[in-house]
């Protein structure tokens, strides 16, 4: 068991010894003396403004039932293309609901089709 006298506070380094803090004075010191250059890559705020007025806004939500072979395509699909499953299926309706979504022929990968998708194409006789 240990104890610990009142009124002693544990002892502090001094904050110039700190070489965190140090290193933190540093770079606000060359920040305020304007040693920092933009290299000019982020996106004007523009560009952005447009693009989220552009961006429908989600303001329902829906329940759906789907099989759980179509929920483990779609999901298969969505991890192909670096999105999360739902926000795939709320971009192809919107797609189907403003006329741009294209149907093409496509040979299915073989993760998709062991995820239990299957084929779109009628069988050879």
């Amino acid at each position: 068991m240990s104890v610990i006298k009142k009124n002693r506070s544990p002892p502090t380094r001094s904050a110039t010894t700190r070489p965190d803090l140090r290193e933190e004075r540093e770079i606000a010191a060359a920040y305020r003396r304007g040693e920092f250059v933009s290299q000019g890559t982020a996106t004007p705020s523009g560009q952005l403004q447009a693009a989220a007025r552009a961006t429908p806004l989600k303001d329902q939500r829906i329940n759906i039932r789907l099989s759980s072979d179509d929920l483990r395509g779609l999901q298969a699909r969505a991890q192909e293309e670096g999105l999360p499953y739902q926000t795939l299926i709320s971009s192809v309706l919107h797609k189907f609901v403003t006329g741009r979504l294209v149907d093409l022929p496509r040979t299915l990968p073989g993760a998709l089709r062991r995820a239990g998708q299957r084929r779109t194409t009628p069988a050879r006789r």
